[in-house]
């Protein structure tokens, strides 16, 4: 039997103001389900871990458990969250990312739908960008070559319907829970025995493919689940805040607040495309002629050159 009812997650690098208040407003709202809070840090320069061990010691008198982690590299995200996940004692566990902020119920809210829903494997919130809008990598349809040229191509923009709105599932009610095909890192809560169906075979590492350095990881997790017969909900009445990709530095979003630096950037805008690039060959490969696989290279191949001139 789990100690707590949920772990909490938290990958932070170099990002040490938003680290600390994502975590503060953890403690501040979860109110009715016991936690713990593991932060593993991939070796930040920001003073990160300094600043998180402050408020460790200012949370000693919690019910709560507090952990920090720090990695001497930074080994990305999938690796650092399946560090975390060997240090979690919850029923349920909760990757939030670093440059989030929860608010009021969502956690409890959250745990009570998955305590209702037993065929849930993961449930996201309404994660809320700073320009109000919904961030669409949390409403996800799985990017099958159709649905990703559509959604490049613009056609998501004009036709409502799938395959053209697919890549985003557009066509679905926001205002109600519902089912979706993937969710996003930034707030993914799992069922622990979800997550231990699909953890990766021996010789590999736990629940997070790490071929998968930055991006792309959530969106192959959240596939696993559904090879395995997990369903996988967008629950609209909870809410966080998301400033989206701080730590990469190469989201429009936050690309103000971001401390990273060109080689971190590059780092990032690599990994990315990279992402794109493994997913498809890993899920795939074998379910579409060759020529299909040359078009949607191609295609990832032009937006990469198209994205890094902005960089």
């Amino acid at each position: 039997m789990k100690s707590v009812d949920v772990s909490i997650i938290i990958v932070s690098f170099n990002t040490r103001d938003l680290t600390t208040e994502c975590i503060q407003s953890l403690i501040r709202t979860i109110k009715k389900n016991s936690y713990e809070i593991i932060v593993v840090d991939n070796n930040s320069e920001d003073d990160s871990v300094e600043e998180i061990q402050k408020l460790k010691v200012k949370s000693q008198n919690l019910k709560s458990k507090f952990k920090i982690i720090e990695n001497k590299e930074n080994v990305g995200f999938s690796a650092a969250n399946n560090i975390g996940v060997k240090e979690a004692d919850g029923k349920y566990v909760l990757f939030l990312n670093s440059d989030t902020v929860v608010y009021d119920n969502t956690i409890d809210g959250m745990v009570e739908f998955m305590e209702e829903n037993k065929d849930a494997g993961a449930a996201t919130c309404f994660v809320r960008l700073p320009n109000g809008m919904l961030d669409d990598a949390a409403h996800r349809g799985f990017p099958t070559p159709i649905r990703a040229i559509a959604h490049f191509a613009g056609l998501s923009k004009i036709f409502s319907f799938e395959p053209f709105s697919g890549y985003n599932l557009k066509h679905l009610n926001l205002g109600q829970a519902h089912e979706i095909d993937a969710l996003a890192g930034a707030f993914m809560l799992v069922r622990r025995e979800a997550g231990e169906e699909v953890a990766l075979p021996a010789g590999r590492q736990g629940w997070w493919d790490e071929d998968f350095f930055w991006y792309g990881d959530d969106l192959d997790f959240c596939y696993r689940l559904k090879e395995k017969g997990w369903r996988i909900y967008f629950v609209p009445q909870f809410e966080i805040l998301h400033y989206k990709g701080a730590s990469g530095g190469i989201k429009k979003q936050s690309k103000h607040i971001s401390t990273a630096n060109d080689e971190t950037r590059k780092r990032a805008h690599e990994a990315r495309f990279a992402a794109m690039r493994i997913f498809y060959d890993k899920h795939y490969k074998n379910k579409y002629p060759r020529m299909v696989r040359a078009i949607v290279l191609s295609g990832i191949n032009i937006k990469k050159f198209l994205s890094g001139i902005k960089i």
